[in-house]
């Protein structure tokens, strides 16, 4: 295939003296070189939403999301899956990332597993993906075999699938059910995709992530509060937390915190219903979503129960 065609593969006429450039010039043009990439994120916003849309969908149908992609496309998306468990409980199953080449591959190149489309398909196979999964294909020029194989074997298996390139037209985009496209133009190094269309895809991959794991219920007001408390600083933003939703006290938030055995969502209706633990379990398996679980606690309670705080 002639790549020569797309932007990402384009020169770049405002860098190519970029080697005779100082230091400071060389830092500046590559800072001017980056401004096209937050409204190339802006105008690709309403596919971004259908993409999340989608994702949430089948995860509330029991669906998992799986990036797939090479290189630094690849990294990108097991950087972003790895993320979701700390950040939001998220089950290490349900967000996940597979790079053409294995883990290996997060930080040596394997020499041509991003032109080897069968082991796409393989790594789909493997997986097990099918109705309610959805793959999100990632690649820079729109056209890796290991992610373009992916995605045909992902739909072949009835999972819904979303492509995230950086050129148009791209094979990947005809073949998956939702293209987003952030073209941001030819790199500041000519072919350079981990600079302005990596940067691109993290920031459209944050945002997908991100948005999905709000939209099941896994944060209150602009709290993540359904993170995993796994370590000093996880435990220490844990009571944070619950002192910022609650409005009480550390010792109070700290005290909750234990009653519920670490877990910050039943800990937080603990203090938000100033009920028991096994009640704030219940109304968490009945609405995962705290405001709406705690909703349900108002229409439940007994009048004279109904005298708890509740920060709006």
């Amino acid at each position: 295939m002639d790549y020569s065609h797309l932007a990402t593969e384009g020169v770049n006429l405002n860098t190519r003296d970029i080697d005779l450039c100082d230091t400071r010039e060389i830092l500046r043009r590559i800072h001017t070189e980056d401004s096209a990439i937050m409204p190339a994120i802006g105008r690709v916003l309403p596919e971004t939403a259908q993409a999340v849309d989608l994702i949430v969908a089948g995860m509330k149908k029991g669906g998992r999301l799986i990036y797939a992609g090479a290189g630094t496309s690849g990294r990108l998306g097991v950087l972003d899956a790895s993320e979701c468990p700390p950040t939001f409980g998220a089950d290490p199953g349900q967000v996940v990332g597979v790079i053409a080449g294995g883990d290996a591959a997060l930080r040596i190149s394997v020499e041509g597993a991003e032109d080897d489309q069968a082991l796409g398909a393989a790594d789909i196979d493997r997986l097990g993906l099918g109705c309610g999964d959805t793959l999100v294909g990632i690649t820079a020029s729109g056209n890796a075999p290991y992610v373009l194989g992916a995605v045909y074997r992902a739909r072949e298996r009835g999972a819904a699938t979303v492509a995230l390139c950086n050129a148009c037209p791209g094979t990947v985009i005809d073949a998956a059910d939702i293209a987003i496209v952030p073209v941001v133009g030819p790199e500041v190094i000519m072919g350079s995709t981990r600079m302005k269309a990596g940067t691109a895809d993290k920031l459209v991959l944050n945002m997908i992530s991100t948005t999905v794991m709000i939209k099941l219920g896994k944060v209150y007001q602009n709290l993540m509060v359904d993170l995993s408390a796994s370590n000093k600083k996880l435990r220490d933003r844990a009571v944070r937390i619950l002192m910022q939703a609650a409005g009480v006290s550390r010792g109070q938030a700290e005290e909750a915190l234990k009653k519920s055995g670490g877990e910050l969502k039943p800990a937080l209706l603990i203090l938000l219903c100033g009920c028991g633990l096994d009640a704030a379990v219940s109304l968490l398996k009945k609405e995962p979503n705290v405001r709406k679980s705690y909703e349900l606690c108002l229409r439940t309670a007994e009048p004279q129960e109904k005298n708890v705080f509740w920060p709006g």
